[in-house]
Order: C-alpha cells, then structure tokens, then sequence
C-alpha cells in the first residue's frame, strides 16, 4: 500500500515537470496522511476552459486540493474511503471503476514510505525516492461527493501495484508510479483514447531509477512534519546489486 508520503520540492521545480502555467507555493510536507487534504494535477476538458486560454490537446491541467481517501460520488454519507486502489482491480470494482474511467490525477511527490516487518519489534520505515533525487508523479483516482443540503468533497485515491526490485524487500505493495513522458496519456479521460493504453501505466517503475534507506521511528506518528522523517538512520540500508 501507499499510507504515507511527502512533497517538499520547491514550486518551480513542479510547474516544470507538469508543465504548468502556475503551481502553488506550498510548504514542505514531509509527513503526508491519510484524510490529510493532498494537491494533484489533473485534466481540465476543453469545453471547461476559458476560451482564449483552450489547449490544442485533449486536456490542460490545472492544480486541485483533494482529500486523500476516496468518497464516491454515490455515497450516501461522506466517510472518509480507500486511500488506495489497486491496480489489478481498479477498472472493475464499484467504488472506482467510473473515477478510473473519467476522473484520473498525477500527486506530485518527493518520495514515500513503506515499513518493513523485522524480526522483533517494530517495523522499519523506508523512504524511497527517486535515485536522481528529482520529484515524480503517483498515480491517482479522484472523484466529487455532492451533499444535498449543500457543498461537496473532492476526494482521491492512489493506485498501488506489485513492488519493483527496490520495493521488494521492504513491502508487498507499492505506489503506481507515472513516467513523465505518460502525462497526457493518463490524464485524458477514456473515451479520448483506448482504455488499455491506461492500463499498461498500471506497472511497477523502473528499479534502476529508483533509491531506498531506513528512517527513524519519528515518521510513524502523522502529527510528525518535520524534515526529520526523512533523515537517514546512521545504519545504512545496502540495497543489493541486482543489474
């Protein structure tokens, strides 16, 4: 799964990688939770943008808050739901299939964490990342709860898939993770393109490209933002040669 990440790259540095026009200048999270508000980067159609503004692509982007924990917009009551979906079962299963269709997101991130069982005591958190120390894209779900008397909730979920060689030894599961290059094909909505097109992103991400060390027990409790999360534990993690 995906419980934790962080975001702490400097605004400029993601309006580049999203080729935005504008990207908030938002303080460093190193400790992002579940049911904490997320910001993701997803598609506006065209026939929502201003006229003078209108891209010659199926999609502009634009930079929305979301809620990290998916409602879906036929809920009933607005609880805080899945803050993952899987990626074997995300075009099938009720509560995603029409987010995954119509309504997919890029989450900007630095890295993220995973624990790994040890054989006493606690689990040891990981922070992985990209080896180039550049940030990337999670790939995630969104969708809009209405309340009848008024206002609603925009919420998400992220995609998870089976580990790389990197995620492995620490953890089952890890985050989806979108190539750059891959941007407009995820963010256009299905019926622009072949869904299986969608579908073959849902892959581990390359291990070449990607770093993990321990960190300290700090990062286990969510009220915890600081830096510290992830500093490296003086022991240092030796990630076997596997190329």
């Amino acid at each position: 799964m995906c419980g934790r990440f962080a975001r702490f790259s400097p605004a400029h540095v993601f309006r580049m990688l999203f080729q935005l026009d504008e990207f908030l200048e938002l303080a460093p999270q190193y400790n992002i939770s579940p049911g904490q508000e997320i910001y993701a980067v997803r598609g506006i159609p065209v026939r929502d943008q201003e006229p003078d503004n209108a891209s010659t692509t199926d999609a502009a982007r634009e930079v929305a808050p979301l809620q990290w924990g998916l409602i879906p917009f036929w809920s009933k009551q607005p609880r805080s739901g899945p803050i993952n979906a899987r990626s074997e079962t995300v075009a099938e299963k009720p509560t995603f299939k029409a987010s995954f269709k119509q309504r997919r997101c890029l989450i900007p991130a630095d890295g993220f964490y995973e624990w790994k069982k040890t054989t006493s005591g606690p689990k040891q958190p990981y922070f992985i990342h990209m080896a180039n120390e550049e940030p990337f894209a999670l790939a995630g779900i969104w969708d809009k709860w209405n309340n009848p008397e008024g206002g609603s909730i925009e919420s998400c979920s992220i995609l998870t898939t089976e580990p790389n060689a990197v995620v492995k030894p620490i953890h089952k599961r890890m985050p989806v993770i979108i190539d750059k290059s891959k941007f407009d094909t995820w963010l256009n909505p299905a019926e622009k393109q072949d869904l299986d097109e969608v579908k073959a992103l849902l892959k581990p991400f390359d291990p070449k490209k990607m770093e993990a060390y321990p960190v300290s027990l700090y990062v286990n409790k969510p009220q915890n933002k600081g830096k510290k999360c992830i500093q490296e534990k003086e022991e240092k993690y030796k990630q076997q040669k596997l190329f």
